[in-house]
């Protein structure tokens, strides 16, 4: 580990603790759908939508209405996304003439940008048109994360509120989100990556002579803007195959700062406005510190692992770091940084192959993603994943104080105890079962390239990105398979919405409670010590229930490595 690497990430974390207010006050304004500068600009966008779709952007909806209206916006989206792919060859823009995909990887992928998850089974220049990218692809990394953000709300006011039967407009959420936050942002995102030296162009292939004087092609496509969204939204899908560390993705040591940046950017204004919404910015405050350290910590291990390197290569004379799968412009510190970025957000986009990482380098960021969201999460998942726990938690300490637990002036009782608890276990439910399944059907098997912990690591690091809506994989999976695209396809349908539905039903109960002040009995949940009590309930949870897999795992892996055995 050197200075400059550590450098590298207190700077990355102190550019993102300056912008949590400003962003926060930004997605408040929207929260509130409140009129912002831009209402000048967009305004009649807006309303012209709304006039389009017979939408009344002031007609709240109660809970189950507001979950209806957003699972049948998605099915639509997902029918839409099938059909786009599986007509490709059909249809324009596809200049290198590529073929419909198949009805299984068709599916995997319609699902995979739906949920958020932008899990790829195929390489993404030599697989997908340009039609498909823009109209198939980016249209769902736009939607989805405004979906999360949307989602996020409705769970505020569910705190917020007192005594009311609604949580909001879904449709107006999405709307406003997408008109006035990511769109804008992304179009001055996408001008500075262009400006970086990331292509957008319609083009397909451009050739070139080398300097060797040999004639090469070269895939181009509309990727700047791809790029923005991907990772504001926390998407992940790669227009190439090799996602980040392509340099016509991530030209430069700026764009992969930026691109780090703009990963968790949404994650930390939500808590703030998470704090304002419920009267108290000192709430919102206490629940990023919990996710800052969660996220520091597993910086700190992969950054210690990686920069130690492999014992049996120091044996051979091979000094230094673990430098395997990772891209030389950006080194092992920024590798390091980025890949338990991208996990602890639920993102995806890999500047680095986790596959070729330490075993409990690599470790991390599978267990970032089984811990559910909450490590900063994705845009709006990550926060209302959060207030599960921190359900869980202050029931917890109500149990320590003797009293009926209370959140924010809101009792938490039997009835959001239980939801929280169906929410979260459906994470473990789902990794840990597909795991087993696939460790010892023969359809399972054929999918790892290595053998032993390693391969059963590459198995569980597959279902626990489908089931967490991450999308990054160990690289190591062969995963364009009937068995594995439709076994993973369910797997990202029930990881997003087996969790929404259940979060939306506690968000319906809490509007509907009334106030309750908070009094000398009260569980303090803004201190040191709530802050370490959500850290605790999260690592308690998310290690008793997964120790025994990484064990199986990646630990065994990193013992027998210490024994002179690599797999």
């Amino acid at each position: 580990m050197t200075l400059q690497g550590w450098f590298l990430i207190l700077l990355f974390v102190g550019i993102l603790l300056a912008l949590t207010k400003p962003v926060g006050l930004w997605l408040h304004a929207l929260y509130e759908g409140r009129r912002t500068p831009l209402h000048v600009v967009l305004g009649p966008v807006e309303r012209g939508f709304y006039r389009l779709a017979g939408v009344d952007p002031s007609a709240e909806q109660g809970w189950r209405r507001y979950a209806l209206h957003m699972l049948l916006f998605n099915v639509a989206l997902l029918v839409f996304t099938y059909a786009v792919l599986r007509l490709q060859g059909l249809l324009p823009g596809n200049p290198q003439g590529l073929a419909g995909l198949s009805p299984d990887l068709a599916f995997n992928t319609a699902v995979s940008f739906t949920t958020n998850t932008n899990w790829q089974s195929y390489g993404g220049e030599a697989t997908m048109s340009n039609l498909s990218q823009m109209l198939g692809l980016t249209i769902h990394n736009f939607l989805s994360a405004a979906t999360g953000i949307a989602l996020a709300f409705a769970l505020f006011r569910g705190f917020a509120r007192r005594e009311a039967k609604a949580i909001g407009n879904f449709w107006a959420d999405v709307t406003r989100v997408t008109l006035y936050l990511l769109l804008p942002i992304c179009v001055l995102y996408t001008l500075f990556l262009i400006a970086s030296g990331v292509p957008q162009t319609l083009a397909g292939v451009v050739d070139v002579q080398t300097l060797e004087g040999a004639r090469q092609s070269i895939l181009l496509g509309p990727v700047a803007s791809q790029e923005a969204i991907k990772m504001l939204g926390t998407n992940g899908g790669g227009f190439f195959n090799a996602n980040s560390a392509h340099p016509f993705e991530n030209p430069t040591a700026l764009t992969n700062l930026v691109e780090m940046l703009s990963i968790f950017l949404i994650g930390f204004g939500l808590t703030w406005t998470f704090g304002k919404a419920v009267g108290n910015t000192r709430q919102g405050w206490a629940i990023l510190a919990a996710m800052v350290i969660l996220f520091l910590a597993g910086v700190t291990v992969t950054y210690w692992q990686e920069a130690v390197g492999n014992p049996v290569l120091h044996q051979l004379g091979v000094a230094g770091g673990n430098m395997e799968g990772k891209e030389a412009r950006f080194g092992i510190a920024a590798s390091a940084l980025f890949s338990v970025v991208t996990t602890a957000a639920s993102c995806g986009a890999v500047n680095s192959m986790h596959d070729s990482f330490t075993a409990l380098g690599g470790m991390i960021p599978l267990f970032n993603i089984q811990l559910g969201e909450v490590v900063i999460g994705g845009v709006g998942a990550g926060i209302y994943g959060f207030l599960l726990f921190a359900i869980l938690a202050v029931f917890v300490a109500g149990l320590m104080v003797g009293r009926t637990p209370e959140y924010v002036g809101k009792k938490i009782e039997s009835r959001e105890v239980k939801l929280a608890v169906l929410a979260i276990a459906v994470l473990p439910l789902m990794i840990l079962g597909f795991s087993s399944l696939s460790a010892v059907l023969q359809q399972g098997l054929a999918g790892p390239l290595n053998k032993g912990p390693h391969g059963f690591s590459e198995i569980l690091y597959a279902f626990t990105s489908a089931v967490g809506n991450n999308g990054s994989a160990f690289a190591g999976l062969t995963a364009n398979t009937p068995y594995y695209n439709g076994l993973l396809g369910v797997a990202m349908w029930v990881g997003r919405f087996f969790i929404i539905v259940p979060m939306l039903a506690i968000a319906g109960s809490l509007a509907a409670k009334k106030y309750t002040p908070e009094s000398a009995g009260s569980f303090p949940t803004t201190g040191g010590l709530w802050v370490g009590l959500l850290v605790g309930i999260v690592l308690i949870l998310g290690g008793l229930t997964f120790l025994p897999s990484l064990a199986l795992g990646p630990i065994a892996d990193h013992l027998a490595m210490i024994r002179g055995q690599l797999f």
